[in-house]
């Protein structure tokens, strides 16, 4: 049986990638908002009430949880590229997904939220060098990150996180 928590396995942190993977991954990042558009589009307000999984958020959370979580990564990617080893804020992701625009905004503000992070993230990626992507930031609990690094993590984030919900709507068989 799948392990819904994580259906396409666990984060495995990748110190290095040449530019034909580094392509992959940002081509990954810019089409994930339409691939969530077309997973959520048509569910009711009852599917999107209903966890992906027992004990997990509901699916409207973690939709909103995307935005939010790439949010907070576009902006550590500036910071990195504009300050020498910055140290970035951390945040309670359970507090977050807790919040109540997550049970009252509609998803669809979240999935567009998205897709204009990602144009703007992506359009960004495009432009690096090798030397940009050496660049780092600290996290006050995980430690010191080159931005490599992170848009590995960002891109199986997001990669992650829809196939929760995918896995969900074959489950339920929606």
């Amino acid at each position: 049986m799948q392990d819904m928590r994580y259906p396409i396995g666990a984060f495995k942190r990748q110190p290095a990638a040449d530019h034909e993977e580094r392509s992959q991954l940002i081509a990954n990042m810019r089409e994930l908002p339409q691939q969530l558009h077309q997973t959520v589009d048509n569910l009711t307000d009852i599917q999107l009430d209903t966890p992906y999984r027992e004990g997990g958020w509901k699916i409207r959370q973690v939709i909103h949880h995307l935005a939010d979580s790439h949010l907070n990564g576009y902006v550590r990617f500036k910071l990195a590229l504009t300050e020498d080893l910055p140290e970035i804020k951390s945040y309670d992701q359970d507090a977050w997904a807790d919040t109540m625009d997550n049970f009252f905004t509609p998803v669809s503000v979240s999935v567009d939220l998205l897709k204009n992070i990602h144009q703007r993230w992506t359009t960004l990626l495009n432009r690096l060098d090798d030397i940009d992507f050496n660049r780092k930031f600290k996290h006050p609990e995980s430690g010191i990150w080159t931005l490599h690094e992170t848009l590995v993590l960002y891109e199986w984030h997001g990669r992650h996180h829809l196939a929760q919900i995918q896995a969900a709507c074959k489950n339920y068989k929606w």
